[in-house]
């Protein structure tokens, strides 16, 4: 069974965010994301110092069965990539939720911008989207 932890937020396309600190937050894609794609042998973002916008495209995850664009959840600059997965790019199937982050974003606001769903309205999602 999928775990999503409850202090995360999850987008519609599968990535969650986690607050880090004032105005950051770390960004990954979700358990059911990462077993969607399957073994993971390359994960490319964008620069470090980039703005992007909210639902923009900031990368993506390439496995054994395709290449998954990666959507921000939130607005702000990259101020990290994990680098881990450089050398680790399995991090991101063995651990989505924790060691297997991708960037962290500062973002441009205060606080999560509509349209993030709660662990309970993500989990409904996805088993929506299963039917």
């Amino acid at each position: 069974m999928p775990y999503y932890p409850e202090h995360q937020k999850y987008s519609k396309d599968h990535e969650w965010v986690e607050v880090t600190g004032d105005r950051r937050v770390r960004v990954g894609i979700t358990d059911f994301a990462q077993k969607q794609l399957g073994d993971i042998v390359f994960v490319d973002v964008t620069a470090v110092g980039r703005d992007i916008g909210a639902g923009e495209e900031f990368g993506t995850v390439e496995s054994v069965k395709s290449v998954s664009v990666l959507y921000a959840p939130v607005a702000g600059r990259v101020t990290a990539k994990n680098p881990e997965l450089d050398g680790d790019p399995e991090l991101v199937n063995s651990d989505p939720h924790g060691d297997g982050w991708i960037i962290e974003i500062e973002t441009s606001g205060t606080g999560m911008p509509a349209g993030l769903l709660d662990a309970a309205q993500y989990a409904a999602h996805v088993a929506a989207e299963a039917e």
